[in-house]
């Protein structure tokens, strides 16, 4: 007998359990959850910033994506010219493309109902789209070609790249792109502005603060390259990657080449992925690795930025701008603290620790396969869903700065000492013997004074041209090329 799918009127009459149901908990599983009751402040206290994210990495989008593969296989079947299977009618391919575009809460409601009987989450899905069929006499004749010859990673495997395609195409590198334009804003706009160096926490020479910040725009727009350019891979080649039972139904069929054109056509005929040739039971999950690397090292990138954005903040560089109503501190008034910024280094922290995992654990599996990654691949979203919270905490930080230019040019005032590298290089460009010891005897551990300086400069044996360029040098005007870096960005 044919297997009937749950949901439909034969299997409510003659295969749903006679047992009895066991008796439910005190307090279900899902009673009461709200955003203050979500065990995640993903799902919790952060849930609406993280809406966009998910339809795409949620329960449910991994739902859809497993009804939109078991579509786009059942349909190019129909195509594959067997005689058992002729191509199916428009009315048939719409109504099918309709079952994965309209894809909602109830449908994947309906299928984790199924679940609670078959215990297996691809079978429910197969299960619901043949409940599909029904009143349906020419999809109800063809309903054994839904799921043939695949396996469940089949199905899983090209669902997790359809997940990450939209999560990181329609969400993260958005996120990331908004934060990298207001940078390069910044960087424009304080191109020409001074701002003093620190190195090992020292003075150091001055630069511009617009450098500063081109330096990060241009080290994320590679990071983003990186995320951007990973392969999404899909494989549907069977139970251990050889088309053994694709091969037993039709020997003389080139399954390789018909399994390719399903994964790489573009959606919606297809799925829009990269061709994976050779696997066992699972996808290798490689490309998984490396783009969850990817995404790492540009979180890595925006602690360095939020770690120093919130150390110019304490020095007093940037101001940030009031909220009404808003406090800074329970017991001390006057504080207006850089949370955005602290939030953002913590939430980068947490994708990353999770990123760091799926990218270490994913690749591997004993032998043609085992269970480990199912329930580690559920966590993406967690992965990606810190990283965009963090993107968003950093957007509305920097959105809030107001620089402070009388406090950058005070800092510079007060290190004159930072004018030795100039005057040193400048000797020695002039064969003026022992220069950097000369200034190191004057300046090292000492407080170095515009006169101090200036009184070393007038004693120098160089061409007064020199000297004349020497003494009108500041700490404000000695930036070499930073403004035009800067702007170049």
């Amino acid at each position: 007998m044919a297997q009937t799918p749950p949901g439909s009127a034969f299997y409510n009459q003659r295969m749903r359990p006679t047992t009895p149901a066991p008796a439910p908990s005190t307090v279900p599983a899902t009673a009461g959850l709200t955003p203050i009751s979500a065990l995640s402040p993903l799902d919790g206290r952060y849930a609406g910033r993280l809406a966009p994210l998910r339809p795409f990495m949620s329960e449910q989008g991994y739902m859809h994506r497993r009804v939109q593969v078991e579509i786009a296989w059942f349909i190019a079947l129909s195509d594959a010219g067997f005689d058992q299977f002729k191509p199916l009618s428009s009315g048939a391919r719409t109504y099918l493309m309709g079952l994965a575009k309209h894809f909602n809460e109830a449908d994947a409601a309906a299928i984790k109902e199924i679940e609670k009987v078959t215990n297996h989450d691809v079978k429910a899905v197969e299960y619901w789209i043949k409940s599909k069929f029904e009143a349906r006499p020419e999809l109800e004749k063809a309903a054994e070609f839904v799921h043939f010859a695949c396996t469940s990673e089949d199905i899983n495997n090209t669902s997790h790249a359809l997940q990450l395609k939209g999560g990181r195409d329609a969400v993260l590198l958005p996120a990331l792109d908004a934060l990298i334009a207001k940078l390069r804003e910044m960087a424009h706009a304080f191109a020409a502005v001074p701002m003093l160096s620190r190195t090992h926490g020292q003075t150091a020479s001055p630069t511009t603060v617009g450098k500063e910040i081109a330096n990060v725009v241009v080290r994320l727009l590679a990071a983003r390259e990186k995320i951007a350019s990973v392969k999404l891979l899909g494989k549907m080649n069977g139970a251990v990657g050889n088309y053994n039972a694709h091969l037993a139904a039709w020997p003389d069929f080139d399954w390789e080449a018909f399994s390719r054109k399903v994964i790489e056509t573009p959606e919606p005929l297809g799925l829009g992925l990269t061709f994976q040739p050779y696997s066992i039971q699972i996808e290798p999950h490689d490309y998984m690795a490396e783009l969850f690397d990817a995404i790492a090292r540009t979180n890595t990138i925006l602690i360095d930025l939020a770690r120093d954005i919130w150390g110019y903040v304490s020095l007093g560089y940037f101001k940030q701008r009031l909220k009404a109503g808003e406090i800074g501190s329970s017991t001390m008034p006057h504080k207006v603290n850089p949370i955005d910024f602290e939030n953002a280094e913590g939430n980068l922290g947490l994708a990353n620790a999770v990123l760091k995992h799926l990218s270490e654990k994913l690749p591997i599996s004993r032998w043609q396969r085992d269970l480990t990654d199912s329930t580690v691949l559920r966590n993406m979203g967690v992965g990606l869903g810190y990283a965009v919270l963090a993107y968003h905490s950093l957007g509305v930080g920097l959105n809030k700065l107001e620089l402070n230019e009388e406090a950058l040019a005070a800092d510079l005032d007060a290190s004159w000492e930072v004018l030795t590298e100039p005057i040193q290089t400048v000797m020695r460009r002039f064969g003026v013997a022992g220069a950097y010891e000369k200034l190191k005897e004057v300046s090292r551990g000492k407080t170095v004074t515009a006169e101090a300086l200036h009184a070393l400069i007038r004693g120098l044996e160089i061409p007064q041209t020199e000297k004349d360029r020497l003494l009108a040098m500041t700490p404000a005007s000695y930036v070499g090329k930073a403004t035009e870096l800067a702007r170049r960005v």
